[in-house]
């Protein structure tokens, strides 16, 4: 017949009545709550910590479900869900934060659904010194606008609108007027230009921009053969000293309207 191992054991109400100093190594259990203590030689029995807890075991790889526990610096790896498939965070202030650290800002990256390319949204450098908050917009679904993107937009008003410089510098040899990089146009002429207007809005949309020209009859300027001028005849410019000229478009860039806005002006 096999021999029976048994560990010292009792009930914990007795464990704590007795309080003993087990030795060390020395392992006791509680029959009625199935804990477990290690002793040390040193310690009595209520100042041991359990060695083993009340029901079932964590492994690396076991499913197990967790009530009221703290989570001290843990980490999430792979794919987190409910029951739903839906990852949802209830933090007590309503505020999920990513931390920024070395040179990067915190950022939260949203793939495509193959997983091939993302879009991120990134705080601005600490070197900003900004705090605010950005509010999504009311109404039907819709896609955000950028400072830099070519859109359209419907039944919007543009309050303290200003408009964009595009300054241009030097006017000489080919020069291209791209309307996505502002519709305020300053250039000096320093030789004879060749003008190409581009990225106007779509056909039946109004897109308009201004020349500030300094000295642009001082060399020839030849313009778009799409630009309409006034009896069909390009202004003359002034040779030294400043013109304001006007283009707008309503079908794309197929026909500009060219209109004098000023010459000589101071």
């Amino acid at each position: 017949m096999a021999d029976i191992i048994q560990i010292r054991r009792d009930t914990s109400a007795n464990w704590t009545s007795a309080n003993p100093v087990m030795a060390q190594g020395e392992l006791g259990i509680e029959t009625n709550t199935n804990k477990v203590k290690a002793g040390d030689g040193s310690t009595a029995w209520s100042s041991l910590t359990y060695l083993i807890d009340v029901g079932s075991y964590l492994t690396a790889t076991s499913t197990t479900t967790m009530t009221n526990k703290t989570l001290s610096a843990g980490v999430l790896a792979g794919v987190t869900t409910t029951a739903s498939g839906d990852m949802e965070l209830d933090p007590a202030t309503r505020t999920v934060v990513v931390k920024g650290g070395g040179s990067d800002e915190g950022s939260i990256k949203l793939n495509c659904s193959a997983n091939s390319h993302g879009q991120t949204i990134t705080a601005q450098p600490h070197s900003e010194n900004v705090t605010n908050t950005m509010i999504l917009p009311k109404g039907a679904s819709s896609t955000l606008v950028s400072k830099v993107s070519v859109d359209t937009l419907t039944n919007k008003t543009l309050q303290g609108y200003a408009e964009i410089t595009n300054a241009l510098g030097n006017a000489t040899g080919a020069k291209t007027v791209d309307l996505t990089l502002g519709n305020s146009v300053t250039a000096t002429t320093t030789g004879a230009t060749t003008w190409t207007f581009s990225n106007p809005a779509a056909s039946d949309e109004l897109s308009a921009f201004s020349i500030k020209l300094v000295n642009g009859g001082s060399a020839t300027q030849t313009w778009p053969a799409s630009v309409d001028w006034p009896a069909a005849t390009a202004p003359t410019l002034t040779t030294s000293g400043t013109d304001v000229l006007v283009f707008t478009t309503c079908d794309g860039g197929t026909t500009w309207y060219g209109f004098v806005a000023g010459l000589a002006l101071a």
